[in-house]
């Protein structure tokens, strides 16, 4: 199937590049096996562009983002940029992305390959087939709010501010992505919240049952977002969608990665609102993993979850839903055979290094498609 699809290329910094460079060979192979065209652009972003131009994204890539299909990020930060100021430091870089794409919805799915079962620190039955999403909203709450920053008070004491604020309006589109996804899952929507002890908690408790009344087929409940927090480890299974505010889906969607084993095995999307003219949304689509800048450059690093946000960037971004498939069926058939990356070695199974586990889901794609 012919199709022509821009997509913004930002490797970043540590492992970013090379986990990329894997993701830049599935391109290729798709662009030689199944005629998907890429129309690539790359530019530096986070502490590799601060060192280059003096700021952790540039005008130019910003341009760019908004104009073309989708984004795809590596990873950003380390030590070296620790004491460079805050709006030049690496994360920087990501937070205008979010924030000038208005990329509100970040989907965090965190999946149990079967392969991966004993991989994680829980118990086998209570991670085995789990399969949940978080739903994080992404461009307001305490990341955002002003006033924001350390304020000196008239007897001499320092304090520091950091502000939690919340419109309707964010809270209803992000509900409404998660009872839309719901639908297409298992039906249920948990919204987790501190409504017991924070102003904002009894806004996103109100306005989120609100949205409930427009989807009636949907089972919805309201949590402690410190209960859920408990609940993730003791019953994950009871979940489906679970649908929060930046601060708490941030720690949610962090606790439940590792319970599927690594880091380096789960992607993200974040989803903007749909073009009103032409249905398709701003998007960027990233691992969950960190810069892990201990391990850059020895290529110990697993390029899955890159891969994986790559698959999502074409089911969500160029509805490609076939070839997303092949990518998602390409790991897990690999992960089957017994192929490991550090991060998730196991007993009897084969050690490999970032590029040779690129070769071995390159061999995968195609098998499954002789």
């Amino acid at each position: 199937m012919a199709a022509n699809k821009s997509v913004l290329v930002l490797p970043g910094d540590g492992i970013g590049p090379e986990v990329m460079e894997q993701v830049r060979r599935v391109m290729g192979w798709f662009e030689a096996k199944e005629a998907v065209r890429f129309e690539v652009e790359e530019a530096p972003v986070g502490g590799a562009c601060y060192d280059a131009h003096g700021v952790s994204i540039q005008d130019e890539t910003m341009e760019k983002a908004l104009n073309l299909d989708a984004v795809l990020f590596g990873a950003v930060g380390g030590p070296k940029w620790d004491n460079v100021p805050r709006e030049h430091r690496p994360e920087a870089g990501l937070l205008r992305l979010r924030k000038d794409l208005d990329l509100f919805a970040n989907l965090r799915p965190a999946v149990v390959m079967g392969a991966m079962v004993e991989a994680s620190t829980l118990k086998p039955e209570v991670v085995k087939g789990l399969d949940i999403m978080i739903l994080r909203e992404l461009t307001s709450g305490v990341y955002f709010g002003e006033p924001k920053g350390e304020q000196t008070l008239d007897d001499g004491t320092v304090r520091v501010v950091d502000t939690q604020a919340y419109t309707e309006e964010e809270i209803v589109r992000i509900c409404r992505v998660a009872f839309e996804l719901a639908r297409k899952r298992k039906n249920k929507v948990h919204c987790a919240e501190k409504s017991n002890v924070m102003e904002t908690g009894v806004f996103w408790r109100k306005v989120s049952a609100e949205v409930a009344k427009e989807y009636p087929d949907v089972e919805f409940h309201h949590i402690l977002a410190d209960n859920c927090a408990m609940q993730l480890i003791r019953y994950p299974h009871q979940f489906d969608v679970i649908v929060t505010d930046n601060l708490f889906g941030d720690i949610l969607s962090d606790e439940a990665a590792m319970m599927t084993g690594s880091l380096g095995m789960l992607p993200s999307a974040s989803l903007g609102a749909p073009d009103p003219v032409t249905g398709s949304r701003k998007a960027m689509y990233e691992p969950v993993h960190g810069s892990a800048p201990d391990i850059a450059g020895e290529g110990k690093a697993n390029p899955i979850a890159m891969l994986l946000s790559f698959g999502m960037m074409l089911r969500y971004s160029y509805d490609l839903g076939r070839e997303a498939d092949l990518v998602e069926q390409a790991a897990q058939n690999v992960l089957n055979e017994g192929v490991r990356t550090a991060d998730i070695m196991q007993d009897g199974c084969t050690p490999v290094s970032t590029e040779e586990m690129g070769n071995y889901l390159l061999a995968e794609l195609d098998r499954l498609t002789d």
